[in-house]
């Protein structure tokens, strides 16, 4: 485990801002927070340096590229051996249905996010690329009717305060398939 890295308000302040949306530019962060510009782009700069801030995403609504419909897969894979989860991990990451993959304790191995276009693409995407690998023992379906976004994230002893600091349209929900909502997916 990776060693946490101190910061301290401003640094906090920042890290909210942009966790909120990260097309904010440095002078506006700046402004909010109370430094100078120069002050705001060198704290982002050791964030980044540091290992905190890891990158951008670009966000997308799959609904509106034509995947409706988004489930969480519960897979098991036996043996559970390396020679057979290294495979099966990087085949999964580059289906085009895949979100997100997760490596999990417990009775199931991964959870995997998909995005499909309906009902019979997800029973496409179950039968022809889980259950048909021989490494596959077992896969459990949920359907996703909403998720919302949480955060921002901060460390352990800054967790009480955050609730104070949280955006406006953090309490807003996307259903899966709003075709005018904002969209909310995890990134």
């Amino acid at each position: 485990m990776a060693d946490s890295v101190a910061l301290d308000p401003v640094d906090l302040h920042i890290l909210r801002i942009l966790q909120n949306d990260a097309r904010t530019t440095y002078r506006e962060v700046a402004a909010e927070v109370g430094v100078a510009p120069s002050t705001c782009l060198d704290r982002v700069s050791r964030l980044r340096r540091s290992g905190i801030i890891l990158g951008h995403q670009l966000r997308l609504d799959p609904a509106k590229l034509g995947r409706g419909l988004e489930a969480l897969l519960m897979v098991q894979v036996r043996p559970h051996r390396r020679e057979l989860i290294g495979p099966f991990v990087e085949r999964i990451r580059a289906l085009p249905e895949s979100r997100a993959l997760f490596h999990l304790t417990g009775p199931d191995d991964y959870l995997v996010h998909v995005a499909v276009t309906d009902t019979a693409d997800l029973q496409r995407l179950v039968l022809d690329e889980f259950t048909s690998r021989r490494e596959v023992a077992r896969v459990e379906t949920r359907l996703i009717f909403q998720q919302w976004d949480c955060g921002p994230l901060l460390p352990p002893a800054q967790e009480p305060a955050r609730h104070a600091h949280l955006s406006a349209d953090r309490g807003h929900a996307r259903s899966i398939g709003d075709d005018d909502g904002p969209s909310l997916v995890p990134g």
